[in-house]
């Protein structure tokens, strides 16, 4: 299994992706996209996950790369390659596939629980609980493209994630992060200094110690889900 990760920013990385991929001896290869880089060729990869990244994808004159991974993106999709977009990652997916992204009415920030859509057609649903937690750090959201399944919502992000046909899968949330990502975040941050009912503060995140559990058996279901 060839999987290669988009990286937006060099705090924002794989996380537990990388423990299941080594642990199924799985091969990783990088685009780190805040660097000079060359884009991989489709042939060479049969997963493409997109990380999460601090800004929006609306964002193409400050961050040039921006319409040359969206057009990578559309390519792959186009071809049938396997993909997985993470917070940021989903975003680009769902304005990539024709739909609005936008600022949702208030950031989304610590550990809030996500309920699955009643959506039968869905067998990557069927993985999952019908509640479980997740991680979040999001300001925007996105509408849900055409052709395209809702899959979970919170009571703060009403779409927190799609499926597009049975190879692309779009998650508004953080199921890869660690404690030390957490940490990552923090760091880079300055959007924790006015905790409301959907930010948290650093202690809350941090304590949370089922969730980093949690996060790694969830993943895992992700990652076997493209690879079964």
């Amino acid at each position: 299994m060839k999987i290669h990760i988009f990286q937006h920013a060099h705090f924002e990385d794989p996380g537990n992706i990388i423990e299941i991929a080594n642990h199924k001896g799985w091969d990783v290869t990088y685009t780190h996209l805040y660097k000079d880089f060359t884009l991989p060729k489709l042939d060479d990869l049969d997963l493409l996950i997109i990380m999460g990244a601090p800004m929006s994808v609306h964002d193409e004159d400050d961050f040039q790369w921006l319409k040359e991974e969206k057009k990578f993106i559309s390519t792959a999709i186009q071809n049938g390659k396997k993909i997985l977009g993470i917070c940021f990652g989903s975003q680009i997916i769902a304005e990539v596939l024709g739909a609005k992204v936008y600022p949702n009415k208030q950031k989304e920030i610590g550990w809030f629980n996500i309920k699955k859509t009643q959506n039968e057609k869905s067998d990557f649903l069927s993985l999952f609980e019908n509640e479980l937690m997740a991680f979040h750090w999001h300001g925007d959201t996105y509408e849900i493209p055409q052709e395209a399944l809702p899959i979970f919502s919170s009571l703060a992000t009403k779409n927190q994630g799609f499926t597009y046909g049975n190879k692309v899968i779009g998650l508004q949330f953080h199921w890869e992060v660690t404690r030390e990502n957490i940490k990552t975040f923090i760091k880079n941050s300055d959007e924790l200094s006015n905790p409301k009912n959907f930010i948290q503060n650093a202690d809350s995140m941090l304590s949370f110690t089922n969730g980093f559990e949690t996060n790694l058996e969830l993943m895992k279901k992700v990652l076997d889900y493209f690879t079964d």
